[in-house]
C-alpha cells in the first residue's frame, strides 16, 4: 500500500516538470546556439565601420546577462521545483565571484599601483604586513576553481542542514536566507576581513594569461558563459525530469504527505539547495571577470529580490522562463538606468506588482494559456 501511495505521489508531480519543457528547451538551445555563433562573428569578423558590427561593450553586456541567467536558473530550481523561496542566493553568487576575484588579484603581482609582488594594492594601502592565510593558494587556478564551488556549496550545506532539519519553511525560511546575505554584506564591508572592504576587488589584468582588455578575451568569456548556461540548464532539466525531481516536486506540492509516506524530505531539499548554490557560485565567477569588479554590494538583499523578480517575470517552474526573465529585466535595467536612472526602482516595483496580479505564471505561462486557447 505504501509503495502504491509513493508511486502515485511521484507520478502526480511529473506533469509539472514536463509540461511545455521540450518545446521551450529546444527554443532556448536554438537561441543560445545562434548567439554563440553570431556574437563572436559580428564582433571579430565584421569591421567596426559596418552597421552589423557588434561592439565589445555589447559582447560584455551579453556575457553578463548569461551569468545572470545561470543565477536565475539556480533560483528557479529551488523555488519553482521545490517551493523554497530563497532570498539569499546572491550570497552564493558573490562568494563564487570573490573566489574568482582573489585569483585574479593574485595574478596582478608587481603590476599593481604599489608594485608589491605578493600583497594586493588594498592590503598595501591598509598597511598589511603579510598575506592572510586564506589568500594562500589563490595564485593557482587549480586551487581557485574548486574554491569557486566549495565556498558557496559549504555555506549552503551548513545553512541548509540546520534550516531544513529544524523544518523552517515558507516566509520564515525566506527571511532567514535574506538575513544570511545581509550579514555577509556587513562582514565583507569591514576592512579587517581582508577582501577589500567597501571597494572590493578590482583592477584585474588578466585571466589564465589572457589580457582582459582584449576583444578576443571578452568573446571567449562570453562563449564560456554561454556554455556554462547551456550545461547548467541541461543539468537542471535532467534533475527536474528524474525520479529525484519528481519527489522534489511532490515535496513542493505536499511536503507533509511526502514525509509521511517515507521520504527523507530534508535530504532532498538539502541536496537540491547545495547544488543550486554551486550553480550560483559558478555564475558569480563568470560575472566578475566580465564586469571587472566584485564588492560587498553584490550581497545586498535587494539583489536577491531582483533575482526572484526575474524568475517570476519569465515564469517559474520552467527554467527557460527564468532565463527569459533574467535577460528581459536586465535589458530594461540597462536601458532605464542610462536614460532615467531615478525611475528604475519604481519600475521594478511596478513590474513585480503587475506580474503578481496579472501574470502569476509569468510570460511563459501567459503564452501557454494564449496558445492553448487558440488551439
Amino acid at each position: 500500500m505504501i509503495r502504491i501511495m509513493r508511486l502515485g505521489q511521484v507520478r502526480h508531480a511529473a506533469p509539472a516538470a514536463a509540461s511545455g519543457g521540450d518545446f521551450g528547451g529546444r527554443v532556448f538551445y536554438a537561441v543560445l546556439l545562434a548567439a554563440a555563433l553570431l556574437v563572436p562573428l559580428l564582433n571579430l569578423a565584421v569591421p567596426e565601420s559596418s552597421a552589423l558590427h557588434l561592439s565589445t561593450y555589447t559582447v560584455t553586456l551579453l556575457g553578463k546577462y548569461m551569468s545572470y541567467a545561470l543565477l536565475a536558473i539556480a533560483v528557479d530550481l529551488v523555488w519553482g521545483y521545490c517551493g523554497i523561496l530563497t532570498l539569499g542566493h546572491t550570497a552564493f553568487f558573490a562568494l563564487g565571484g570573490y573566489a574568482m576575484g582573489m585569483y585574479m588579484m593574485r595574478q596582478i603581482g608587481s603590476r599593481g599601483v604599489y608594485g608589491d609582488p605578493l600583497l594586493p594594492d588594498f592590503m598595501v594601502f591598509l598597511n598589511w604586513k603579510a598575506l592572510p592565510w586564506y589568500w594562500h593558494g589563490f595564485d593557482s587556478f587549480a586551487f581557485a576553481l574548486p574554491m569557486i564551488l566549495l565556498a558557496p556549496g559549504l555555506l549552503a550545506l551548513a545553512f541548509g542542514w540546520f534550516a531544513f532539519r529544524s523544518r523552517v519553511t515558507g516566509v520564515y525560511l525566506s527571511i532567514i536566507t535574506q538575513a544570511l546575505t545581509y550579514a555577509l554584506m556587513l562582514a565583507f564591508f569591514r576592512n579587517e576581513m581582508g577582501f577589500g572592504g567597501n571597494n572590493g576587488l578590482t583592477d584585474f589584468k588578466d585571466l589564465l594569461g589572457f589580457d582582459l582588455h582584449r576583444d578576443s578575451t571578452r568573446v571567449g568569456l562570453f562563449l564560456v558563459s554561454a556554455g556554462a548556461l547551456g550545461l547548467g540548464y541541461a543539468a537542471c532539466r535532467h534533475i527536474a525530469a528524474s525520479r529525484f525531481g519528481r519527489v522534489v516536486q511532490a515535496i513542493r506540492d505536499a511536503e507533509s504527505r511526502t514525509r509521511f509516506i517515507g521520504y527523507r524530505v530534508e535530504n532532498y531539499k538539502l541536496w537540491l539547495f547545495v547544488f543550486s548554490a554551486v550553480l550560483a557560485g559558478i555564475a558569480g565567477a563568470l560575472y566578475v571577470p566580465q564586469v571587472g569588479i566584485i564588492n560587498p554590494g553584490e550581497f545586498a538583499p535587494i539583489n536577491s529580490i531582483e533575482v526572484v523578480i526575474w524568475v517570476a517575470v519569465g515564469g517559474r517552474n520552467t527554467l527557460y522562463g527564468a532565463v527569459l526573465g533574467a535577460v528581459l529585466v536586465n535589458f530594461a535595467k540597462t536601458w532605464l538606468t542610462a536614460a532615467l536612472p531615478e525611475v528604475w526602482l519604481y519600475a521594478l516595483g511596478a513590474l513585480f506588482v503587475v506580474v503578481t496580479v496579472f501574470l502569476p505564471q509569468g510570460i511563459v505561462g501567459f503564452l501557454r494559456q494564449r496558445l492553448g486557447a487558440g488551439s
